[in-house]
């Protein structure tokens, strides 16, 4: 398990484009990332324009991008994260997904 986001909330810039295609297009990011943990693209990104519905389809993309990558947090950090800062913590997710995973090497004697 991983101690933490591999990038910050406030490290939209280390992927400029992602940050550009976010600021401008943020349902297409929010799509890409809901597919990613197994969640509908179409059916995601068409929620964002959906007052309340998009907070809850928000929340639990973030969640499951938690839980896959074994980040400690909760809901209530997510809502925030969301309510304040939501296209920084779409960058956050997606650079999250797009990083490599760690691998582990077997050597063989």
């Amino acid at each position: 398990m991983s101690g933490g986001w591999k990038h910050g909330l406030c490290g939209c810039f280390d992927n400029v484009g992602l940050c550009v295609i976010t600021y401008f297009v943020p349902c297409y990011t929010f799509g890409k990332n809901a597919e990613a943990v197994g969640d509908s693209c179409c059916l995601c990104g068409l929620l964002y324009f959906v007052p309340l519905a998009n907070i809850a389809a928000l929340l639990s993309v973030r969640g499951k991008v938690r839980e896959t990558s074994g980040i400690p947090g909760g809901c209530c950090e997510d809502l925030l994260m969301i309510l304040f800062c939501h296209l920084c913590a779409l960058v956050q997710e997606a650079q999250e997904i797009q990083a490599p995973s760690e691998t582990i090497t077997i050597i063989r004697h």
